[in-house]
């Protein structure tokens, strides 16, 4: 596959009117194309063929002609030192694909080595108290010392402090923007998106350079910060705002939300509260609160040697052995169980659950599942 021809037809697809990136990623599953740029060369007929495009979104897609501009942002993309990273590249992040809407395509800077590193979003308020930084530095200093990228949105306030805390303790973080890669927002935020790329973090945005920091571009940024990370951490925030989206968004892609709790009457902390006390988020004291949820190895290289799988011993169907073995000595998450089985979660789920049952797998928490 020619990886360019293939990077242009994809920033071409997100300028089709009414496509989106759902449509455009389904359209591409159901084409069966090896190359998004052979999707052009199809008809209106074989765009119909897919569910969800519609007439008038073939027509669209069928009609569309303005390469030049196209062309135009790749041009600037070199001219910027900025990269793409297409969905379906390396080092895209594995949990950003399984998303209701994942991004085709981001533009970056820096090293997409951090992409590797398993992340949790720290967020919160851009008109933080002292407490709110001491925390979000407090925390944002535990996960990078434990090996963990610490992922925000690199706004004012508790983006800015955690951001600043991982690069001054030799971690790593991603900042995502809600505008082009070239348009850093707030402004006053440049010298710290250069720290941290020459920290070997990383920035990245799904909008093209040059585009301005609309305030309907915050919203698609968080599903992305929430998308690419095992959890979120909010730190402080008040029942309305960007913070709140990302922990909704996060729920809603079967991630754990860790909340620091704040005093009673406490206006900048009562979204914090509002988690807790719904049971949409957990309360953390220490970073195992953190650790435990999230399943992942953190600075952890010694492991012991363990047992004889359980499962193979059991009397399990062809399919439960199938499951079984995808999960055997790893831990996955259902949506990714979900993506290499090429089943829906309802689907599997309870054939998950059958499974705790034999005592073949086991649940962990945040929806991660591996076999006995």
């Amino acid at each position: 596959m020619n990886r360019k021809k293939h990077h242009r037809a994809l920033i071409a697809l997100g300028m089709v009117p009414e496509m989106g990136p759902g449509r455009a990623r389904r359209l591409l599953q159901l084409s069966n194309v090896e190359s998004a740029d052979q999707l052009f060369d199809l008809n209106i007929r074989d765009y119909l063929k897919a569910d969800g495009i519609g007439k008038q979104i073939s027509k669209n897609l069928s009609n569309f002609e303005d390469w030049k501009s196209v062309d135009k942002i790749l041009d600037r993309t070199e001219s910027i030192g900025a990269k793409l990273l297409a969905y379906d590249d390396e080092h895209f992040p594995e949990l950003l694909k399984h998303i209701y809407d994942p991004p085709l395509i981001l533009w970056y800077k820096g090293d997409l080595k951090a992409l590797d590193k398993p992340g949790v979003a720290v967020v919160g308020t851009r008109n933080p108290g002292s407490y709110g930084l001491s925390q979000a530095e407090e925390w944002s200093k535990k996960l990078v010392q434990k090996g963990i990228c610490v992922n925000s949105g690199l706004a004012y306030g508790i983006d800015a402090k955690a951001h600043q805390t991982a690069v001054e303790n030799g971690g790593k973080t991603v900042a995502v923007l809600g505008s082009g890669i070239d348009v850093i927002y707030p402004a006053r935020n440049k010298p710290l998106a250069k720290k941290i790329i020459e920290s070997g973090g990383l920035i990245m945005t799904e909008f093209p350079p040059g585009t301005q920091p609309d305030a309907g571009n915050f919203p698609e940024r968080n599903r992305i910060v929430s998308g690419m990370s095992h959890g979120v951490l909010v730190v402080e925030s008040g029942v309305k705002g960007g913070s709140m989206i990302t922990a909704r968004f996060a729920l809603d892609q079967n991630r754990e939300v860790f909340v620091v709790p704040h005093q009673l009457g406490y206006m900048k902390g009562e979204g914090c509260n509002y988690l807790i006390q719904n049971g949409q988020g957990k309360l953390v004291r220490s970073i195992d609160d953190i650790l435990e949820e999230i399943s992942v190895e953190a600075n952890s290289e010694n492991v012991s040697e363990k047992p004889p799988s359980t499962w193979k011993s059991l009397e399990l169907t062809d399919e439960e052995n199938q499951l079984c073995e995808l999960l055997d000595n790893r831990s996955l998450h259902i949506d990714q169980i979900s993506e290499k089985l090429d089943q829906p979660t309802f689907k599997l789920l309870p054939k998950m659950l059958t499974l705790e049952l034999k005592g073949a797998i086991v649940q962990k928490a945040g929806k991660y599942f591996e076999a006995r």
